[in-house]
């Protein structure tokens, strides 16, 4: 497709008309001067379907290290280095403490994080019972936790569990050069089962891993087909001790992290857009513009790394024109 057809069609915006994989290629290669068209129409979009409201997510490392997965950007992966804590079970006093702040706060939703990719039964009636007890306070709760079978994620369901959250990470193609231990079929099989069992899903990506911008447009190709509620988008911090410590990630520039968060808006429009680990970093000093894009980020930080506190978060989107809003306010 030609420079100007694209133009064109960003000025004319047909939600009817899917954007195909070659048409989100050019969008990744738009050049600087059409940056305006792209952020314009991304921003109609996201207006339209989000209003001007941010929904900030705390998250909370419920069990810490020992994977025995070998995801190359991972600090808890089996073949990291990276000198982080490592923990089974979290305590009550930490998961609580954090679940009570969510409601203080007034933030949208109660994210935790389990390392692993299997679980025994135990654990999982564990977790529920954890579960129930945040829920006393109607938190809306996400949840990371690998590979569920149908029986234990029925388990959590009863429990109150709203939403899992597993990630595409990459495209089917590139995804042998990150992890070798589990398949991108098995990933997108696991969603499947999750949502027909009327489960919300939160799935996305890393971006800056080595993949081509190919390997991006097929993974939000591959997340339009799976629809999830959420779709966060991280970009990568290379993290010592893991294998992409050393990543050359000089093409992380601002203007190509808001053209991917920009395609995904364009793909997936009625989904949260979530700009994930990454935003502190790449976007400082540019809220006013990412806000056009996103509705959803982290404060206060990522499983394994910090971030920007909950206070100074909701100060940011507040002087970017925007509003911190519960998720929920849109049910009632």
């Amino acid at each position: 497709m030609s420079e100007s057809s694209i133009t064109s069609r960003l000025e004319n915006w047909d939600e009817s008309r899917p954007l195909t994989r070659e048409e989100a290629v050019e969008i990744l290669n738009l050049p600087e001067e059409e940056m305006p068209k792209l952020l314009d129409c991304a921003y109609a979009l996201r207006t339209k379907y989000k209003g001007k409201k941010v929904s900030v997510q705390l998250l909370t490392n419920v069990r810490s290290g020992n994977c025995s997965q070998n995801c190359a950007y991972c600090a808890q992966s089996r073949d990291s280095e990276a000198p982080i804590e490592k923990y089974r079970r979290v305590s009550d006093e930490k998961l609580y403490g954090d679940n009570d702040l969510v409601d203080e706060k007034h933030l949208a939703r109660h994210c935790i994080g389990l390392s692993g990719i299997g679980f025994s039964d135990e654990e999982i009636e564990d977790l529920a019972d954890r579960i129930r007890e945040m829920k006393k306070k109607e938190t809306q709760i996400c949840c990371s936790i690998g590979f569920l079978t149908e029986k234990q994620a029925k388990i959590l369901k009863e429990a109150g569990l709203d939403r899992i959250n597993h990630n595409l990470n990459s495209s089917r193609s590139f995804y042998p050069e990150i992890c070798t231990t589990h398949t991108y079929e098995q990933r997108v099989n696991n969603i499947k089962m999750l949502q027909g069992l009327g489960f919300e899903i939160c799935s996305g990506g890393i971006i800056g891993m080595g993949e081509s911008k190919e390997d991006v447009v097929d993974m939000l190709m591959d997340l339009r087909e799976i629809n999830p509620e959420s779709v966060p988008i991280n970009f990568l911090l290379p993290i010592p001790g893991t294998r992409l410590a050393d990543r050359d990630i000089s093409e992380l520039t601002p203007e190509y992290c808001l053209k991917v968060l920009c395609l995904a808006r364009l793909m997936i429009s009625k989904s949260d857009i979530r700009c994930a680990a990454g935003r502190e970093v790449y976007f400082k000093g540019i809220e006013p513009t990412l806000f056009k894009v996103v509705d959803s980020i982290f404060a206060s930080g990522y499983l394994t790394a910090g971030g920007q506190e909950i206070d100074a978060t909701m100060k940011m989107i507040e002087e970017a024109g925007f509003t911190g809003e519960i998720e929920s306010t849109d049910e009632e």
